[in-house]
């Protein structure tokens, strides 16, 4: 799988995770602080999660993952673009509900709460676990998808 990933800053985690998702088999794309030569370069959070997002919307990646301080920002920041369904995850349970009920396509990561464990749990749940269509869910999504044309136009 493609994914687009990125943080504002570089630590411990996201190189753990960059290595676990290439351990994986994943074909990860690095933007912000996580990019090549951009250790002299200050990337702020809402521009890198613009960057993740939008190669996900535009199929460039089939998922993403961010990260930031709290993960709020970037969750926040991704969910302005369009057909993105960003989740701020703290746990494996809360990847899995992401995953099989919100049909969530990038998963956003705390730099301060997540230890490398936990993030290896996480990314268990949340390539373990998919959406099921289900009458429930999807009219939940389309809402969602309500939401957004509502204010594109």
């Amino acid at each position: 799988m493609k994914l687009s990933m990125g943080s504002d800053e570089r630590t411990a985690v996201s190189d753990a995770v960059i290595a676990e998702l290439r351990r994986r088999g994943h074909e990860v794309e690095l933007a912000g602080a996580l990019a090549e030569g951009s250790a002299a370069e200050v990337v702020a959070w809402p521009v890198v999660a613009r960057h993740v997002a939008e190669s996900v919307a535009t199929g460039a990646a089939d998922e993403g993952v961010l990260f930031c301080w709290t993960g709020t920002g970037v969750s926040i920041a991704a969910n302005k673009v369009p057909g993105i369904r960003a989740a701020l995850c703290d746990d494996a349970e809360t990847a899995r509900g992401a995953r099989l009920w919100n049909n969530a396509n990038v998963l956003c990561l705390s730099l301060r709460r997540t230890s490398e464990v936990i993030a290896r749990e996480i990314l268990d749940a949340w390539f373990s676990t998919r959406y099921r269509p289900n009458e429930t869910d999807d009219a939940a999504l389309a809402a969602l998808d309500a939401i957004e044309d509502d204010y594109s136009e």
